[in-house]
This record gives structure tokens, C-alpha cells and sequence, in this order.
């Protein structure tokens, strides 16, 4: 859920105590600590989630929420991503000689 940047778990708790029993809420923040402006409700109930959608685009701290469920992995279901090519690397091919090397020796004067 999208929450405003200023708000406290507390606060989000209270928006969502009418769906159901809250049992936590985590502000997710960066690596400074600063809030990334989204934050995940856990409720005890499982039908307060359904609750929970309903106030999907109502208003916290003058922002409008996007209330979504969190999705659920399926075990098994890896999603393929197949490898980037790296333009800087070439193919590896059998042992060539440098392009530099002389056929006939080096500076011998006959």
C-alpha cells in the first residue's frame, strides 16, 4: 500500500483498525532510514483483507492510499529471465596467435 512519506505505523494502524484486527504493520524505509512511501498490513483475520480493499483510494494524511493484497509465491513457478549478453565480452574461440606475431623471426638481417 502507498501511504504518505510523514506517516507513522501507529497512524496506519488506525486507519485499518476498522477492517480487522491489525497484528502488524511495517514501514518500509532505505538504507538511510528515510520511509519509501509504501508500508504492509497484517491482519490477524484473513477476511480483513477483503475489508482492507474497500479503502482502496481513501485518504491518509491528505494522500490517497492504493490498497493492494499482497501477492503470494507460488512454489515452483520461477519466472524465466534469461541472462543479458554483455556487449564487451566475444565468444571465446580456439587459441588464436596475436595478430602482431612475426612468421619469420625477429629482425635478422640475411
Amino acid at each position: 500500500m502507498q501511504v504518505d512519506y510523514s506517516c507513522t505505523p501507529e497512524e496506519v494502524q488506525q486507519h485499518f483498525q476498522t477492517c480487522g484486527t491489525v497484528n502488524r504493520v511495517t514501514i518500509r524505509t532505505d538504507k538511510y532510514g528515510q520511509p519509501k512511501g509504501y508500508a504492509y498490513v497484517e491482519f490477524v483475520e484473513a477476511e480483513a483483507v477483503q475489508e482492507a480493499l474497500l479503502l482502496n483510494e481513501s485518504e491518509l494524511h491528505g494522500r490517497q492510499l492504493k490498497v493492494t493484497a499482497k501477492r503470494t509465491n507460488i512454489p515452483g513457478m520461477k519466472q524465466y529471465r534469461p541472462r543479458r549478453s554483455n556487449p564487451f565480452m566475444r565468444p571465446r574461440g580456439p587459441f588464436m596467435a596475436p595478430y602482431f606475431f612475426a612468421p619469420y623471426g625477429y629482425g635478422y638481417v640475411l
